[in-house]
């Protein structure tokens, strides 16, 4: 999809994100109002500046909704299920280390 990411830059304009993803500016900003999670961070005047997390999404909610055939609706459900995957992974992974640090301890 799109072109690929400069991986020296941080932050990526609407026009240089709507033209990676290949989808309009108008898009992306009515995707941040449907996706809660989609929350690019803005400067003075209200510009937008995405981050590869914030592209990351794009790419996942692009792929849902055109490729996959989803609604808004569907494709809202399909990431709050993966988000909670997620999260879900980070809180083993977490217990893990810590039980790893308690084990070290002990011994």
């Amino acid at each position: 999809m799109g072109k690929v990411l400069n991986q020296e830059k941080k932050y990526y304009s609407i026009t240089e994100v709507a033209e990676l993803c290949k989808v309009k500016a108008h898009t992306l900003r009515f995707w941040e109002k449907e996706f809660k999670d989609l929350k690019p961070f803005t400067r003075k005047g209200n510009r937008r500046h995405y981050q590869k997390d914030d592209i990351e999404l794009i790419k996942q909610i692009y792929s849902l909704l055109y490729e996959d055939g989803l609604t808004i609706a569907g494709a809202k459900r399909n990431l709050k299920s993966s988000i909670q995957e997620q999260r879900k992974d980070l809180r083993i992974q977490s217990m893990l280390a810590d039980l790893e640090r308690l084990l070290i301890e002990i011994k």
